[in-house]
């Protein structure tokens, strides 16, 4: 028995129908079998933000929900940027599996682990000035400012841990074990939305407590994970070598697919960023109903990114076992299911949109505002589902460089349209370039991909 079926046999069979190199399966069927577990964990991760800007929308002041927006842009710098532990631990796994290489799969996650936990405490080490220059980056007035200070002061302590947490998921999606994906993440929300409600309300510690929970929620996520990834230790392998673990070709490539998705991330971090300070300059108001509607983007954003991560598993599994049908129709039938997604997302922001603004926030001005550019968080489902979907099919096939260039070039487009149409159009004019960001990745991901297949089955 292969080390690979061994790990099949731990904590019940794997969620998908069947291992890639069996007979083929119906495609639609195997898609949403990875895709809606996914799907349902990835919902899971921003009822976090949705919680945090409703606790703070509801403390006396607008400054409050502006901390948390500016607080929690910070980590998406500070932890997002180091994204590739998530996206190159699932390309480096799912074509391990694909391939039938225990050793390979074994040896990329603890390579993953251990630079994950370095990161962490190098951010640990250089907390002060990190928190200080990104939020002086970002601006806002003095009380936003300090607000978003205790935010993060309180949750960055769990850095290594939120880092190690990015390793285990990609584990996880790249063996295809979704289901026990999907147990990791509703329990650090679950920790996470107590622990809020916990430290502000019982013990109130304010917008401090909401970034401790953040820090709590991650910390007991982490020890799930070490006990998950034990369970599921494949037996039967000879000792890992030192030797082995640095190998110098295999972190070679392990560096490459790093540099490229964390300068890809910082590109879209950047863009991000540029919008909330564009917003920020705008006044209180804007600012905190940009944060608003933007809880609809990023809601929108991991629901769909539960395709992408199907195709992340389906694609990298497809390259390692050379199979380019497999690789096709990985791509259309994710694609397919992910536009069927994005316009449901949109037919519930247009019908409901109102009502849930009313559940982030009871500022009368803030309301107001975020009603006013209402329209386009309907429309930016349909606007951004292509080129999150194609993200999962270049990082399944580690094309990272590609994503790299694509994504860098888009940021151009973004500051430039932003600049421009923010000048002529105001808070309406930086909702289009956000749209026009989406948009020009997606056009400069469609151009390579008939390149890309080809060159992930032949290599």
């Amino acid at each position: 028995m292969t080390p690979l079926a061994h790990l099949a046999l731990q904590l019940n069979a794997p969620d998908t129908i069947e291992h890639p190199a069996a007979v083929p399966v119906h495609w639609h069927k195997r898609v949403l079998t990875l895709a809606f577990p996914i799907v349902l964990a990835n919902l899971t991760q921003p009822i976090l933000g949705a919680v945090d800007t409703a606790v703070a929308g509801h403390l006396d002041g607008p400054q409050y929900i502006g901390g948390v927006a500016l607080g929690g842009l910070v980590f998406s710098f500070v932890f997002w940027s180091f994204g590739f532990l998530r996206m190159g631990t699932t390309g480096l796994v799912a074509q391990a599996f694909g391939a039938d290489d225990s050793l390979a799969l074994r040896a990329s996650v603890l390579r993953a682990m251990l630079l994950a936990l370095f990161i962490g405490m190098a951010v640990l080490a250089l907390q002060v000035p990190i928190i200080r220059y990104a939020l002086a980056a970002l601006g806002g007035s003095a009380a936003v400012q300090s607000t978003a200070s205790a935010y993060c002061h309180a949750r960055i302590w769990a850095a290594p841990f939120a880092l190690g947490n990015y390793v285990v998921l990609g584990m996880l999606l790249g063996c295809q074990r979704v289901r026990l994906a999907l147990v990791t993440q509703v329990f650090i929300n679950v920790v996470n939305i107590v622990a809020v409600l916990l430290f502000v309300y019982r013990f109130g510690w304010g917008i401090s407590g909401i970034g401790a929970a953040t820090a709590a929620a991650d910390f007991c996520g982490f020890a799930l994970g070490l006990a998950i990834l034990w369970g599921l230790r494949p037996h039967g392998l000879p000792a890992l070598a030192l030797r082995t673990l640095l190998d110098a070709r295999a972190m070679k490539r392990l560096v490459a697919l790093n540099r490229d998705i964390f300068i890809r991330t910082l590109c879209l971090l950047g863009s991000y960023g540029w919008f909330a300070h564009m917003g920020a300059r705008q006044g209180d108001a804007i600012l905190a109903a940009n944060a608003v509607l933007l809880n609809f983007q990023t809601f929108m954003a991991f629901g769909l990114d539960g395709f992408a991560h199907a195709a992340e598993a389906l694609v990298g599994a497809a390259t390692g076992a050379r199979d380019r049908h497999a690789f096709r129709q990985a791509v259309k039938v994710t694609m397919l299911w992910s536009a069927i997604g994005a316009a449901g997302f949109s037919l519930v922001y247009w019908l409901a949109g109102e009502w849930i603004i009313g559940q982030l926030t009871d500022q009368r001005d803030v309301r107001a505002a975020a009603l006013r550019f209402l329209p386009w968080a309907v429309v930016m489902p349909l606007a951004s589902v292509i080129s999150f979907q194609l993200d999962g099919v270049f990082i399944g096939a580690t094309r990272t460089r590609e994503l790299m260039v694509s994504t860098a070039v888009s940021l151009g487009i973004f500051l430039f349209a932003a600049w421009l149409l923010n000048g002529w159009f105001g808070n309406h004019g930086l909702w289009l370039a956000l749209a026009i960001l989406m948009i020009a990745r997606a056009v400069t991901l469609l151009v390579q991909l008939p390149a890309i297949e080809r060159r992930s089955c032949v290599d």
